[in-house]
């Protein structure tokens, strides 16, 4: 049993790191393509700081245990929950059912994004990484791919959107 263990380690470790890749590579491209937005530089910070932090992972898995790292990114994850909490209150309140439709919608959905991702990092360099964690880490790095995917292949979902969203990708 412990050898099965020792030789899925190695395996765990390598799907985690290339899931923190794809993330940093995911985060890159959303904050580049905030250029166009009106608030860009906060946007581009939003997604920034997630990019950079995955790419410390992919470099040194054990980062995450360090004071630095965790400063960082529980502080990215405060303001984003409380930006959530706004831009999800004004959903709510306006009754929006189309989420992605809205820019809110898109801008929380983002955010959300980068605090689980953020929250699913958390101490994963304090021990091997099990398989309930790279799991779910493989959902969650599917997930923005294939939504933005989706989106750029039917540009009639897009047809709504202000210019600055269209025009970066």
């Amino acid at each position: 049993m412990g050898e099965v263990c020792q030789r899925q380690q190695p395996w765990l470790s390598g799907v985690w790191k290339t899931c923190n890749g794809l993330m940093c590579l995911f985060f890159t491209l959303a904050s580049y393509v905030q250029i166009n937005d009106p608030d860009a530089g906060l946007w581009m910070a939003g997604y920034g700081i997630p990019a950079a932090l995955c790419a410390f992972i992919v470099w040194r898995a054990e980062v995450t245990e360090t004071l630095s790292w965790r400063r960082v990114a529980d502080l990215h994850v405060m303001i984003s929950c409380a930006v959530i909490s706004m831009l999800g209150w004004r959903l709510l309140t306006q009754k929006v059912s189309e989420i992605f439709q809205e820019e809110e919608g898109r801008e929380c959905s983002g955010l959300m994004l980068t605090s689980v991702w953020l929250l699913l990092c958390r101490h994963s360099g304090r021990a091997p990484v099990g398989a309930l964690r790279v799991s779910t880490a493989v959902a969650v790095t599917v997930f923005p791919f294939v939504a933005w995917l989706y989106y750029h292949i039917n540009n009639d979902l897009r047809s709504d959107w202000p210019s600055h969203c269209k025009t970066a990708l």
